[in-house]
């Protein structure tokens, strides 16, 4: 009877513990994490986030516009003449605090690093996170600041769509601006 019980529950035992293999091969990540491709929030570039070390860094590798980020925008003219593709707009992202391993905490975690901000040529300091609060795809929530947390801007960045991503095995990475 138990083994009987056992043949008809070993291919469910099997899809769950295969699952996170699979889910890693084919490149899904889970919604807190900020590892992956987003949209900034005035939809300039679309910023690749990954590991760079034991910190998150994110690269600019799609140019979708060119608007100023100041009130009212209008065509943006960067201060920073280098080539935007590849340019690193996110350094040294580190975990803000260690990850909880209680079950029952939450699972938000928390990184503070530099951005860049191209248009002033300026490194701001900067806490990230991903919020699903609003969407089951998370949000980046990027807080820049000089000095103090409390003075500082918020962004929120959008994950980029699947079907925009370019592998870097079909392609180049980059784009015109709309």
């Amino acid at each position: 009877m138990l083994l009987t019980h056992l043949k008809f529950r070993r291919p469910a035992l099997l899809a769950l513990l295969l699952s996170p293999l699979l889910a890693a091969a084919a490149g899904d990540t889970p919604a807190d994490d900020p590892r992956g491709r987003w949209v900034t929030a005035n939809g300039n570039l679309e910023v690749e986030i990954s590991a760079c070390g034991k910190a998150l860094c994110g690269k600019a590798v799609k140019l979708l516009g060119n608007r100023s980020m100041t009130p009212g925008g209008g065509e943006m003219k960067p201060v920073d003449g280098r080539p935007v593709l590849g340019m690193q707009i996110l350094s040294d992202f580190l975990p803000l605090h260690e990850p909880a391993t209680d079950a029952a905490a939450p699972a938000e975690r928390e990184w503070r690093g530099q951005i860049y901000n191209r248009e002033n040529g300026k490194s701001y300091a900067c806490q990230m996170r991903v919020s699903t609060e609003n969407q089951a795809r998370g949000e980046l929530v990027l807080h820049a600041y000089v000095g103090l947390p409390l003075f500082g801007k918020t962004q929120r960045w959008q994950r980029a769509l699947e079907a925009d991503v370019v592998s870097p095995a079909s392609g180049p990475l980059s784009g015109q601006p709309k």
